[in-house]
C-alpha cells in the first residue's frame, strides 16, 4: 500500500486552519466556562466555517451546483482541520506522560 500523507487529504492551502483550531483549542481548554466535552464539537464547527470562508473567497461561484460544492468541501475540510488538530494536541499529550 502506498503511504498517505495529510496533504492527500486536506488542502495544502488549509493546513494553518488546523494549527490555528490546535491553538483555539488550547484557549479553550484554559477557559473556565467551556467544558472540555464540547472543545472538539467547537472545534469542528470553527474549522467549518473557516473553510467554507476560505473556499467561498478564493473559488469562482456562479451555480447552484457551485455553491453546494463549496458546501460540501468546506464540511468535509473542516472536519479534516478540526480531526488533525486534536490528534495533533493527543499525540503530544500522551508522549508528555511519563508511564
Amino acid at each position: 500500500m502506498e503511504n498517505l500523507n495529510i496533504s492527500d487529504f486536506i488542502k495544502p492551502e488549509l493546513l494553518v486552519v488546523a494549527v490555528m483550531l490546535y491553538v483555539l483549542g488550547m484557549i479553550f481548554k484554559s477557559a473556565s466556562f467551556i467544558k472540555d466535552k464540547f472543545i472538539p464539537l467547537l472545534l469542528g464547527v470553527t474549522g467549518i466555517v473557516l473553510a467554507f470562508v476560505w473556499i467561498v473567497g478564493s473559488t469562482e461561484i456562479k451555480t447552484l451546483q457551485d455553491w453546494l460544492t463549496a458546501v460540501y468541501t468546506g464540511v468535509v475540510q473542516g472536519i479534516l482541520c478540526a480531526g488533525a488538530a486534536v490528534y495533533a494536541h493527543q499525540t503530544v499529550k500522551q508522549l508528555g506522560k511519563n508511564e
